[in-house]
């Protein structure tokens, strides 16, 4: 053992309390102490921070970490103070700091007390913090979360770009940049912007053995999650959600429902988020409910699960989330709520920004609806999407332990090589897929490739299965995402030798989650369930002789959800009903009666345990909104003029009308109808609910109606239809 390596060992002995390195920590520490640069992609968990705390006790100097969050820097700070007797060994120079605090931290590091200085990108941008850094000797820069410098990156900050130029103006040192998280295209992001393409590079695997991971369909997932949270009672976990407006539903939810819950998100008052974290940290909380806003550099090695209850807008952004869970390598499930219509919210949100990153943010929802509805194993997709190559399969997520049929895949592997090579190599998967349908989008249009003999031969509604086959040909290395124009399909040499001498190949069949919707929203579970079929065919022909009684259509009388919800949770009195999704007092009155009578007898014959300890408690609607707007209503005050007065859209306004509605409340919105439609449209499409609809899906609506009327306007008569006909 060299007199370095004898040196670390003691080190880290003395100042962390181990005996050993975990995984390349001894390699990139010993990299740094020879002063070369190093580029450090270790999975959340895998120790990152030694990997420049410990030097920086070593080396002579100030070790700068560029960080990007304040709690992250507090948090690592209290740690190594917790490491060494002096206070003064790590500090951090951010906004939150007063003039005092500010100068007592100069002084600490210019008497030469201070080992790590945590700076803020920002932070570091300022003339007189440059000054000051020039000040004292730098022993390296670390920059943590550097995925941060890459557009391609889930947490693009532009302060980042900033930074070489910053370090070359103080002076060059060695240079450390961290991540969790970077694909192949990321990486080569980071390296070029920082000018170290020379970095040695410490790559850990991206394998958790103790993870597992999940996708269900997005049907009642607040009552989903309250049941999970219920079966493993004491356990610390996470949930992230898209919305702060959700989180704080979600957390009230859960508390009301006696579950030790906590909000975080960026629109609180500091000092309570704060507090919130801490509360979590310190076991005062079970769970905190999240926007992305919560977690980087969280150091709670036992969170057993995340939850997402809206799937992120990268794969990045959900690996290193759910990275979060089982840092101790205990239990960590990882489960994640998916519908489709949270990809098209997240699809909102980009319209308005810059082409370019319209782009970047399209092609990284495209992976992350790859993943979600795919059927293979989730670990080995992960791998793959990180540049990482594995064999097998990882034998605990969803996909593993319950195997989705396959079929015999070497036809349709051909077809996808030979378009790729028609197109000469220089198109992205959705292009090859819109080839293969017969798609004729504007781009197909301006490459002509709708005159390619093989354009359309792939079927029309077969997008889901070409996907999936693209999909597992990445996986298993067939083809391959070009880095520098990410996203373009390249041929790999086995694609190659697969196109000359093909062999049977097995793929799997996709899930479906179209049918999957929002807790308040209608759908039938697919995929799968639970549920009592039998009780379930039941209810179906109660609902359609009570419909035909009353001349409507059955799913004016309870929706799907609705039955399904009844199926969990038998509900044999009307108080019970009024607990069940999309039920509420006055259709509970109206039609309840004969679905209590049918459930307690089948309950009775059968001799099934009612899940009385999982009945969900909603949480009362609070809202001064819902008075406001019947009130307004009542005395026809227009919509427009309730949303002025309210200070929300019309979109916004809409959704609450819908929620009164469906929770069994009367409104007469005819009034405004009236002013702005002719009876005719109003007729039409109240026709169309009584007399075609299946079911009060709008986007069916939208199709079935021919686009002839906007979304806002089926909205507001449907709001009309059940008014009249369900409550």
């Amino acid at each position: 053992m060299t007199d370095k390596e004898k040196q670390i060992f003691e080190v880290l002995k003395k100042y962390f309390g181990f005996d050993n390195f975990k995984g390349q920590q001894k390699e990139v520490i010993l990299s740094l102490l020879d002063g070369h640069d190093s580029f450090v992609l270790m999975p959340t968990g895998g120790g990152k921070s030694l990997c420049y705390q410990l030097p920086a006790l070593i080396l002579e100097g100030t070790a700068i970490v560029i960080s990007p969050l304040i709690a992250l820097m507090k948090n690592q700070v209290d740690a190594m103070r917790g490491f060494s007797l002096d206070s003064g060994v790590a500090h951090f120079l951010n906004s939150s700091l007063n003039k005092t605090e500010t100068n007592i931290v100069k002084e600490d590091v210019l008497s030469g007390k201070t080992k790590l200085l945590y700076v803020a990108p920002e932070s570091l941008t300022k003339e007189e913090n440059v000054e000051f850094i020039k000040k004292f000797k730098i022993s390296f820069f670390a920059i943590d979360e550097a995925h941060c410098i890459s557009e391609w990156g889930h947490d693009f900050r532009p302060e980042y770009r900033r930074i070489r130029p910053i370090v070359d103006a103080i002076g060059r040192t060695p240079l450390m940049a961290l991540t969790a998280t970077a694909t192949p295209k990321v990486q080569h992001d980071i390296q070029k912007n920082l000018d170290m393409l020379d970095a040695k590079v410490f790559k850990a695997s991206f394998r958790r053995h103790n993870l597992y991971y999940e996708v269900r369909p997005k049907i009642n997932a607040s009552k989903e999650i309250i049941k999970y949270i219920k079966n493993n009672p004491g356990k610390s976990g996470i949930i992230y959600c898209l919305s702060r407006k959700k989180v704080e539903e979600l957390a009230e939810l859960l508390v009301v429902n006696d579950i030790k819950a906590l909000a975080y998100h960026a629109g609180m008052d500091a000092a309570v988020r704060s507090q919130n974290q801490d509360m979590f940290l310190n076991e005062e909380a079970n769970v905190i409910v999240a926007t992305i806003a919560f977690g980087m550099g969280i150091d709670k090695p036992d969170v057993r699960f995340v939850i997402h209850y809206n799937i992120p807008k990268s794969l990045e952004g959900y690996y290193q989330e759910t990275g979060r869970a089982g840092r101790d390598g205990g239990e960590g499930k990882c489960i994640t709520f998916y519908s489709y219509d949270d990809i098209q919210k997240l699809e909102k949100f980009m319209q308005g920004k810059p082409v370019s990153e319209q782009e970047i943010g399209k092609q990284l929802l495209f992976d992350t609806v790859s993943y979600a509805e795919s059927s293979v194993c989730r670990v080995r997709q992960l791998l793959n999407y990180f540049g990482e190559e594995m064999k097998e399969n990882c034998g605990n997520c969803d996909n593993c332990l319950n195997p989705k049929p396959k079929f015999e895949g070497k036809e349709d592997i051909l077809t996808v090589l030979e378009t790729i090579m028609l197109v000469k190599e220089k198109f992205k998967a959705e292009h090859i897929v819109n080839i293969l349908t017969g798609k004729k989008t504007a781009e197909i249009a301006t490459f002509k490739h709708q005159d390619l003999p093989i354009f359309g031969t792939g079927g029309q509604d077969q997008a889901r299965h070409w996907k999936a086959v693209i999909r597992q040909m990445l996986i298993a290395q067939f083809i391959e995402k070009e880095i520098v124009n990410y996203g373009l399909l390249k041929i790999t040499d086995k694609g190659r030798d697969y196109y000359e001498r093909p062999y049977s190949v097995l793929l799997t069949k996709d899930h479906n989650y179209e049918d999957a919707e929002d807790d308040n929203e209608g759908g039938m579970f697919v995929g799968g369930s639970a549920t009592d079929e039998e009780l379930f065919a039941m209810l179906k022909d109660l609902r359609k002789s009570i419909a035909k009684k009353h001349k409507l259509p059955p799913y004016v009388i309870f929706s799907d959800p609705s039955l399904q919800d009844m199926v969990i949770q038998y509900p044999i009195t009307m108080d019970e009903l009024t607990n069940i999704t999309g039920v509420g007092q006055g259709k509970a009155q109206k039609y309840g009666e004969e679905f209590i009578k049918l459930i307690s007898k089948y309950v009775e014959e059968n001799e099934i345990e009612r899940p009385q300890d999982l009945v969900i408690k909603s949480v009362v609607n609070k809202s001064t909104n819902k008075v406001f707007i019947i009130k307004n209503i009542d005395r026809k005050m227009p919509l427009e003029e309730v949303c002025k007065a309210l200070g929300i859209e019309m979109d916004e306004l809409i959704e609450e009308i819908e929620a009164i509605v469906n929770s069994g409340t009367k409104i007469d919105i005819d009034y405004y109808l009236r002013s702005i439609l002719d009876e005719e449209i109003i007729d039409d499409i109240f026709a169309y609910f009584r007399e075609e609809a299946e079911s009060d899906s709008i986007e069916d609506a939208i199709a079935d109606l021919e686009d002839e009327y906007s979304e806002e306007e089926i909205r507001l008569v449907r709001i009309k239809f059940l008014s009249e006909v369900a409550n």
